[in-house]
């Protein structure tokens, strides 16, 4: 069965049209020197384990009443992350031949959702966590109706959420824990019942300033 929730707008909500998605993107080359990260909020916070190749696909979906954002929330069972929101991906293997191919790959493989339903427009900066992660973020177009068919050993749900309201700076918090005996600082962007917070909001909140144009 198809787990998949698709979350109402509200009134807050900030509408971004696909052809303006296309122009960022396509204009954006990032560097691979320019890494984005956890330490943008925590200076000095870097990863405490040896960094490992991601990459995940931050999937815009094509919806006729607007934009969407599609997350998955993870099982509560897997070692790293259990029970959080993320974008669909994972490691990065050496039969990829390109940090696109193994985003499609993960996605797939994850959330059952083909490549052939996905354009590809462009990739943010990578984002490096705390926990010894780079991640490539791969931004692509989905065109509906697609299929699902989530992988119930990784995947608790398949949700969107309306990219316009992601894309209002009013739903960004700045949030903070103590951890390891201090203070980190990290993005949230709570939505109902879904906490998206840390690496996945971080990367959202990335998108958010390459396509406003903003800065931190």
């Amino acid at each position: 069965m198809e787990r998949q929730r698709i979350l109402s707008p509200r009134a807050t909500e900030r509408n971004v049209s696909t052809e303006s998605l296309i122009e960022k993107l396509s204009n954006f080359t990032p560097l691979r020197d320019d890494i984005r990260g956890d330490h943008d909020l925590n200076i000095g916070f870097g990863p405490d384990k040896p960094t490992r190749e991601a990459a995940v696909l931050i999937p815009i979906v094509k919806r006729l009443e607007g934009l969407t954002v599609l997350f998955t929330k993870r099982t509560d069972h897997l070692s790293n992350h259990p029970g959080q929101i993320s974008f669909p991906g994972g490691h990065t293997e050496e039969e990829d031949e390109s940090a696109n191919h193994a985003a499609l790959r993960e996605t797939e493989e994850e959330v059952g959702l083909p490549s052939s339903y996905v354009q590809v427009i462009g990739q943010l900066n990578d984002y490096l966590t705390r926990t010894g992660f780079r991640i490539t973020p791969i931004v692509g177009l989905v065109d509906v109706p697609f299929p699902t068919e989530p992988d119930p050993h990784e995947v608790a749900e398949v949700f969107e959420v309306p990219l316009s309201f992601l894309m209002d700076e009013g739903n960004h918090q700045k949030c903070s824990r103590i951890f390891m005996e201090r203070e980190r600082h990290f993005w949230a962007m709570p939505y109902n019942d879904y906490y998206i917070w840390g690496a996945t909001a971080g990367m959202m909140r990335n998108f958010y300033e390459l396509v406003q144009g903003t800065e931190i």
